[in-house]
């Protein structure tokens, strides 16, 4: 089996060569590495291979990776569902947000973030593709919403994140981080706010993120494997 080491050295060669193709810097996208379910010594040993940054989605097994991991330092990003009865967890040990698609989440993040911390960065999570059943501002509010978390004094708004329905070619797997990064710019040019990240892209269609200008990818699969109990 491929050590978590090798994986993440493939992964960025990987990056190196798509980044490469789209005439992009590599230094423009950046990586995060998905732990959902998998165990702190794979983090630990990502970490070990250069991998700082962390994604994960649920706030209790996030705590406990990061007491045992607490010696070594991570940058952590909470990528899941936010509820309102773990904002204060999140706001005081994890140090970016990328799924906040509501003000009430946002305005207990800012409340709740400890004043000896750094502003908490946040991006809003955009349902590009309006699937009822999804997570996420519609496209039309996300304005709204993102001037009203940039004026939140202990949040800083840095970008917009997706999650659209799988897709299996590449032109269409494109089309929904096109229309999230359109709706960045128009957002920088109509309502001067200051947001240059774009979080899109996971083990599924990392070509078509980074194609579309993805500055950070999302991949779990693709560095640590199946989770347990995921099918092979």
């Amino acid at each position: 089996m491929i050590g978590v080491t090798e994986k993440l050295a493939k992964t960025n060669g990987l990056l190196g060569e798509l980044c490469a193709r789209y005439d992009r810097p590599r230094s423009a996208v950046k990586l995060l590495a998905v732990s959902k379910k998998h165990p702190a010594d794979a983090i630990r040993a990502a970490h070990a291979a250069g991998q700082c940054d962390i994604g994960e989605n649920f706030v209790a097994e996030a705590r406990d990776k990061q007491r045992e991991l607490s010696d070594l330092k991570l940058r952590w990003h909470f990528i899941g569902r936010l509820q309102s009865n773990k904002t204060r967890t999140v706001a005081e040990y994890f140090d970016a947000v990328h799924t906040v698609d509501r003000l009430k989440i946002a305005e207990r993040l800012s409340a709740q973030r400890p004043h000896y911390a750094a502003p908490l960065d946040v991006m809003v999570q955009v349902n590009v593709d309006t699937e009822t059943t999804k997570a996420g501002t519609d496209p039309t509010s996300t304005a709204e919403l993102a001037t009203a978390i940039a004026e939140l004094p202990r949040l800083r708004l840095v970008g917009l994140m997706c999650l659209p329905r799988p897709s299996q070619s590449l032109p269409e797997q494109r089309q929904p981080f096109q229309r999230l990064a359109e709706l960045a710019g128009k957002l920088r040019t109509d309502s001067g706010l200051a947001i240059s990240e774009l979080s899109m892209g996971t083990s599924s269609d990392l070509e078509a993120a980074i194609a579309e200008g993805a500055t950070w990818v999302r991949l779990g699969t693709t560095l640590f494997g199946a989770r347990p109990g995921q099918a092979q």
